[in-house]
């Protein structure tokens, strides 16, 4: 395995590891990886010390894409993370028969391997209905919820996303496209300077080459919502809860108004707008996005 993002070299061992305490440290840059029950290997991100905090990915599955923002929360927290099943490194397959739950499924194993009982939970973009839906179905082992420039219950593909989700293969060329066009938009108001903008390019260029997305399973993952009701779910949350947006013009993928759906439907949700991002606002300010999760979790300590 490799890092991306310039960290330095991952350390994985093939050996099945004891879970450690929740506040015990681990070195910095480094991703496990763990051996379950069947002998099956896959790889957790498990850095930092201190309250434990699981960071769900997005639609792209890869927890290396949030290497940014992992890095700089797990300069206070111990914080978890991992790929989506179905990808490379989850060695655990998307199950038609749990539907949208096989997600549930995967943190209840991914929790038990880094041996946690309870934690809180960020999920991003498409990551935040997974923590949202966890949350939901296991309120005893979630502390506090952030969800982070997540679909709205109610959303739906727009017509060029739909067409994506269409023919994801025959499509990813243009997609990529597209995501080039919104990635230069929202990098010229939320990174200052030129080389600061080169380096994130670099970064996520990286990560299409070492961590790719696999359009198929992205395209499955949207239909597995669309067949998903959230508002039952936004109900029953009992924890505290953070809505992270970013700027109407700048959020071209999940539409803010979606998002602040949650602050209607999830009682006592919070909201903090990072006005100058647009989807990516936790990987473009990761130290930014880091101030608003500490201060939200110390007032709910």
């Amino acid at each position: 395995m490799t890092q991306v993002g310039g960290h330095g070299p991952l350390r994985a061992s093939r050996e099945a590891r004891k879970p450690r305490e929740n506040g015990a440290p681990r070195a910095s840059g480094t991703a496990d990886v763990r051996v379950d029950t069947a002998g099956f290997q896959f790889a957790i991100f498990d850095q930092g010390a201190g309250d434990p905090l699981l960071v769900i990915p997005g639609l792209q599955g890869r927890w290396e894409w949030m290497q940014p923002a992992l890095t700089a929360l797990s300069r206070h927290y111990r914080v978890i993370s991992y790929s989506l099943c179905g990808d490379i490194g989850s060695r655990m397959r998307m199950d038609p028969a749990l539907g949208f739950d096989v997600f549930v499924r995967q943190v209840d194993r991914v929790m038990a391997r880094a041996g946690v009982e309870r934690m809180a939970i960020c999920g991003v973009s498409y990551g935040g209905v997974i923590a949202l839906r966890y949350a939901a179905l296991n309120p005893e082992r979630v502390t506090a919820l952030i969800l982070a420039n997540t679909p709205g219950p109610g959303w739906t593909p727009d017509a060029t996303q739909a067409r994506y989700v269409a023919n994801p293969w025959l499509t990813f060329p243009a997609f990529c496209v597209a995501a080039t066009r919104r990635l230069g938009r929202e990098l010229s108001e939320g990174l200052p300077d030129w080389p600061s903008r080169a380096g994130f390019i670099l970064g996520q260029l990286v990560n299409v080459i070492t961590a790719p997305a696999i359009p198929g399973l992205m395209a499955r993952r949207v239909r597995l919502l669309q067949q998903t009701t959230l508002a039952p779910d936004c109900a029953r949350i009992a924890v505290p809860t953070l809505v992270v947006t970013g700027a109407e013009h700048l959020d071209l993928v999940v539409p803010v108004s979606s998002t602040r759906e949650y602050l209607r439907l999830i009682p006592h949700a919070a909201h903090v707008s990072m006005d100058d991002t647009g989807h990516l606002g936790s990987l473009t300010q990761p130290e930014r996005f880091t101030g608003i999760v500490k201060e939200f979790l110390a007032r709910h300590s």
